[in-house]
């Protein structure tokens, strides 16, 4: 009999992106039954500025839900349970008397406040110590400051006692829950450079030298707790797990495995690499948790790339092609593309450059320019593999999943510069998957619903030889 109700329980997974707003639903076995993408649109007003319409965020959200429910059609009424996964460093200020946003979304991309955050360079070692993150205005502490300083109704929201201010999920969590709760979970939280990752909680220090006041910010929860309802059909269904799009994505398939190296590339790509239940300092890389539901704490070292899907966006429109699509067979030719310095978005770890100027070495064709930019996004991962090898177990395969994963000669280049082998599932909804998982309750069994692809390492000297170019050029540029 419970046999019976486990099969029949269904999960909705929401995985709010840099780019579009996706519902899936999966069975307890981890089986994918129906699916909705809804875009939305990035502006970029202003060098730096990097934003989304909170509006269309929501309106998005719940297209997405309502499509997916549709397609199950009686079906839905199994849906149990709904996890949501978000970009962890977007923010968003709002009026907490109607729900209605006084700020746009500002993207974890967005770097309008570089300079005011120079300031505290004094701090950064402190704050990378206890937030786990470097000094940077990817982070929320300098969005939300901006926001109070250069929108006059959220300084008026803040003056009247109605401001809420936070992570883009704490207020999608007042906006599409009925409770209206004022929440936000460990992953969403670690990333605003005012959470300190011992206590779990907002951190006063950091509070204080930002001037950021702890009253106007969600309280921090674990990652399953019960958030609230949401309706499906006019039935108010649960949601019991939030947690970040790259945080989700870890558990894709399981439980991670130390010896692993987990890779997820979309907008921008993320190395994850395991450590257990005991935050650990890394001089240049993230110390991020994964998870934290009143039983244990999962953390990782952590290096981000940037400039990923983004960086092939940029190319696409400086060149007026649409690069992504012809990307497969440029790979695959081949002539000697040249390198590119890939500073978009800013230059992440482990360098940490947020104003970094990106540029091409060397000459090239529309789609050799395409292929350096897909190679540098290769090199960057492989900067992040050799940095995190110092501070995490050995790793004896990658695990890829992602947007661009699609592309095999982008895989097999990791493979190659790596020496490891890497392996790509079949199905590369990593975040949606992983939201499930845990929605699941981390079932010891979790099976993939067809072989995945493995990529094994080859002798390729001529792209080794433009890796070294690549370090030499990016050392010279960087001083």
């Amino acid at each position: 009999m419970e046999q019976d109700k486990k099969s029949s329980t269904l999960y909705l997974a929401i995985d709010q992106g840099g780019h579009a707003s996706r519902a899936f639903v999966f069975d307890h076995e981890g089986h994918l039954l129906a699916k909705w993408i809804k875009d939305v649109a990035v502006t970029r007003q202003h060098a730096d500025w990097v934003q989304q319409d909170p509006e269309e965020v929501v309106a998005s959200i719940r297209t997405a839900v309502d499509q997916a429910g549709r397609t199950l059609g009686p079906r839905a009424e199994d849906i149990t349970a709904i996890g949501l996964a978000t970009q962890r460093s977007s923010i968003v200020c709002w009026d907490t008397r109607s729900g209605r946003a006084l700020s746009p979304v500002i993207s974890w991309q967005d770097r309008r406040a570089h300079a005011w955050l120079a300031q505290f360079s004094a701090q950064a070692e402190e704050i990378h110590k206890i937030t786990g993150l470097f000094l940077s205005p990817h982070y929320g502490a300098s969005k939300l400051r901006w926001c109070l300083d250069y929108l006059p109704e959220v300084g008026a929201a803040f003056k009247g006692g109605y401001l809420g201010l936070g992570p883009l999920a704490s207020f999608l969590l007042f906006r599409l829950l009925d409770n209206h709760p004022l929440f936000i979970d460990p992953a969403n939280a670690a990333r605003t450079l005012l959470w300190n990752f011992k206590t779990c909680d907002w951190d006063a220090r950091l509070l204080e030298l930002f001037g950021l006041p702890v009253a106007c910010l969600p309280l921090c929860v674990p990652t399953r707790y019960a958030f609230g309802g949401l309706r499906i059909r006019a039935k108010p269904v649960p949601l019991r797990i939030m947690t970040g799009d790259q945080s989700a994505a870890l558990y894709a398939y399981g439980q991670p495995q130390l010896k692993t190296a987990y890779i997820n590339i979309g907008t921008g790509a993320f190395v994850q690499r395991p450590i257990g239940y005991y935050a650990a300092y890394h001089p240049k890389l993230l110390t991020s948790i994964v998870l934290h539901d009143n039983i244990e704490k999962n953390y990782v070292v952590e290096g981000t790339v940037n400039g990923a899907g983004s960086a092939l966006s940029w190319l696409s429109q400086e060149l007026n092609l649409d690069v992504e699509s012809k990307l497969p067979e440029w790979l695959a030719l081949a002539a000697e593309p040249p390198l590119f310095l890939n500073g978009i978005s800013g230059l992440g770890s482990p360098f940490w450059v947020p104003n970094f100027t990106s540029r091409f070495v060397g000459a090239g064709e529309p789609w050799q320019k395409a292929v350096a930019v897909a190679e540098s996004i290769v090199f960057l991962l492989q900067e992040n593999l050799r940095e995190s090898a110092y501070f995490a177990s050995q790793v004896d395969n990658i695990h890829i999943s992602g947007g661009l994963a699609r592309y095999d000669g982008l895989c097999q280049r990791l493979a190659d510069l790596s020496g490891l082998p890497v392996y790509r599932p079949i199905e590369h909804e990593a975040t949606a998957r992983g939201t499930v998982y845990l929605l699941a309750g981390r079932p010891e069994v979790w099976p993939e619903s067809a072989p995945g692809v493995w990529f094994k390492p080859k002798e390729n000297p001529l792209f080794t030889a433009r890796y070294q170019r690549w370090r030499e050029a990016l050392s010279q540029a960087l001083g």
